[in-house]
């Protein structure tokens, strides 16, 4: 192996409380999330359409070979995360050729959308209880 050729391009993804470590590897595109394969680790086929995006961005459904370490939040956070962590594991791995795609798509963005905090006097963090005059 070269001095200068890397065995694997790393990138964190991050989507509400999920952390997703991503490493992609030169191979033939299957996707391996906590040890498990993603048809099974995910059950929607959305969720798994989100985690393939920049994949099919950038047409390298089946040049890479993807494992995922991640932990944190519900299922669609967690798709979302995958999502950001493959999307900067590509622009680490080739920027010039992925870079302009991905950012164009919107998936070099952390999306910092989280849960509103929930305020005293109320149910939830805007939900109050039924007004009533009498």
């Amino acid at each position: 192996m070269a001095a200068n050729k890397k065995e694997f391009f790393y990138g964190t993804g991050r989507r509400k409380q999920s952390v997703a470590r991503v490493r992609l590897y030169p191979g033939k595109g299957d996707i391996t999330i906590n040890g498990k394969d993603i048809e099974d680790y995910l059950d929607l086929e959305t969720l798994r359409y989100i985690v393939r995006q920049p994949l099919h961005e950038v047409n390298a459904i089946d040049r890479y070979s993807i494992v995922v370490n991640v932990k944190g939040g519900g299922i669609a956070g967690q798709a979302g995360a995958i999502r950001h962590g493959i999307s900067r594991a590509l622009v680490e791995a080739d920027a010039e050729m992925y870079k302009a795609a991905l950012k164009k798509a919107g998936f070099l963005t952390r999306d910092s959308r989280v849960k509103e905090r929930k305020k005293y006097g109320l149910k939830k963090a805007r939900k109050a209880s039924q007004f009533s005059k009498r």
